[in-house]
């Protein structure tokens, strides 16, 4: 017992003091009974009172390294204001426009293509072809602008701000949405096909052959360029001092419309031309990209961000593109319909618009969680209420201030866009003031409804431990194209029944 004591003591020694060492020779050992039971509690209440002490100071220390790159030991550990939440609405606007206008001149681009494209061949043979539209108009929201999103996020709390940290970010999160593409091409062809099936009753092998390898082959190309152009977006941004989140996810849809259905159209041409020579080529061409997936699952799996997205982010993807697809499916059947086709070139303006939107939003409020809110995942997070209209659209806080901008944007935005189509003589409808007025009231309704979705949806997400950066924007963009394809299609049946129609209408 004595031997024990002895070592017990000589060890409170060593560690009284972190740091420093002193070995004392104990020569007696005091016999009282009473201090041999005070002494082993005095000893373990010191030995876990340093234990402790250096577990807080390896801990601080193990931060302060993560959080500092440079050799920098400043003692100010309070995070530095970001940027965007110094935004005076004025700027919040002058950042959005620009990047606004692009984006809404490609999806006016994307709608004059559509208007074209849809008495082609393979449009009028293979009317499914419509139903994928929607759903690969859509990766953009749920591929491209998460993508910004989440590179966005990543540049203003600083985890793109070396070069090693900035590649590595780069080429995981490239290869995880060429994955993303792959899946969600293949399930929405599967989705075409369903829907197409069920309500004529007829299945043709070739056709879904020629679905399934025009959609995979067009949602991996369109998702690769749009990629490469986000990043350069985002690096650009940051260099010269503007927020990616103002700027990025509109950029990625001023493109990605117009790319996308571009694609679409050349490809599924080029393979319906084949069937008549060549059966083989279309399975050829689903094989060859599902191949290329595993490769990109292994370079993905190397990023820890994007690694958790590779296994826990397909839930939004694929139910986003589910309802994308219902909205194709409101669109195979209205543009189907002659006294409807001028449909076809206001559709992508729609959804495209209000996307955009919603994702700038949604990629603002994520961000300010990042860097302002508790940390993500809080055991027992504080109930909080649902957010009320008033509170989203006239709060005072940064969030609200943005929703008014963007909110305010819809109108002018939306009235260039169209004195633009009209300009072009694009479409099949005459701009007469009951159709725009019909047209903005659609738009408007849209927006609002998204912009109050994105204030819950984000808030909600983040306080059940989801980044909103992976979930939040597929699920916005898709009920985006929902209901602007939904109200657009409502507009031209009310505009029918009440008169207001063309003599053009199907030309």
């Amino acid at each position: 017992m004595s031997t024990e004591r002895q070592e017990i003591l000589l060890g409170v020694s060593l560690w009284t003091t972190p740091g420093e060492y002193e070995l004392t020779e104990m020569t007696s050992i005091p016999d009282r009974s009473d201090q041999e039971n005070e002494r082993p509690d005095m000893v373990v209440l010191d030995c876990r009172a340093n234990a402790k002490g250096q577990r807080e100071e390896d801990a601080l220390l193990e931060n302060a390294s993560q959080s500092n790159e440079s050799d920098d030991t400043s003692t100010d550990q309070s995070p530095v204001p970001p940027a965007p939440l110094k935004e005076t609405s004025f700027s919040i606007g002058l950042q959005v426009l620009f990047p606004f206008l692009l984006a809404g001149f490609g999806t006016v681009a994307a709608g004059m293509v559509l208007d074209i494209v849809q008495h082609w061949t393979v449009f009028t043979e293979v009317t499914e072809v419509f139903i994928l539209v929607p759903a690969l108009l859509g990766l953009k929201g749920n591929l491209e602008m998460t993508l910004a999103s989440r590179l966005s996020t990543a540049a203003n709390i600083g985890q793109m701000d070396t070069a090693k940290d900035m590649w590595k970010m780069i080429m995981g999160n490239l290869a995880l949405i060429q994955v993303q593409a792959t899946v969600v091409g293949f399930l929405a062809s599967i989705a075409a096909v369903i829907f197409g099936w069920i309500p004529e009753g007829n299945f043709k092998m070739g056709h879904a052959v020629l679905l399934c390898a025009s959609s995979v082959a067009t949602a991996f190309i369109a998702s690769l360029l749009l990629g490469l152009i986000m990043i350069g977006v985002i690096i650009a941004s940051r260099k010269v001092g503007i927020n990616p989140d103002n700027v990025a996810t509109p950029i990625a849809a001023s493109l990605g419309d117009l790319i996308t259905l571009a694609l679409l159209a050349g490809i599924s041409t080029g393979l319906y031309k084949e069937l008549e020579f060549n059966d083989y080529a279309n399975p050829m061409v689903c094989a060859f990209f599902v191949a290329l997936t595993p490769i990109w699952v292994l370079i993905a799996r190397r990023t820890p961000s994007t690694r958790e997205v590779l296994y826990s982010g397909w839930e939004p993807v694929i139910i986003a593109m589910a309802i994308s697809s219902v909205g194709g499916l409101i669109l195979d059947k209205t543009v189907s319909n002659p006294n409807f086709a001028g449909m076809a070139v206001f559709t992508p303006v729609i959804n495209g618009v209000g996307g955009n939107l919603v994702a700038v939003q949604a990629s603002r409020i994520s961000t300010y969680l990042h860097m302002n809110a508790l940390p993500i995942a809080e055991p027992n997070p504080a109930p909080r209420k649902c957010p009320t209209p008033w509170s989203t659209f006239f709060g005072s806080g940064v969030n609200a201030r943005s929703a008014r901008v963007l909110f305010l944007l819809v109108t002018p935005g939306h009235l260039v866009f169209l004195y633009t189509i009209n300009s072009m003589q694009g479409g099949h409808t005459t701009l007469t003031s009951v159709f725009i007025a019909f047209y903005l009231a659609a738009a408007l309704l849209q927006v609002v409804i998204l912009l109050y979705l994105a204030d819950w949806m984000v808030n909600w997400m983040w306080h059940r431990g989801m980044d909103p950066d992976n979930f939040s924007i597929p699920y916005l963009t898709a009920l985006g194209d929902l209901l602007g394809t939904g109200f657009l299609a409502l507009c031209f049946h009310i505009l029918w029944l009440i008169g207001d129609r063309d003599t053009d209408v199907g030309d």
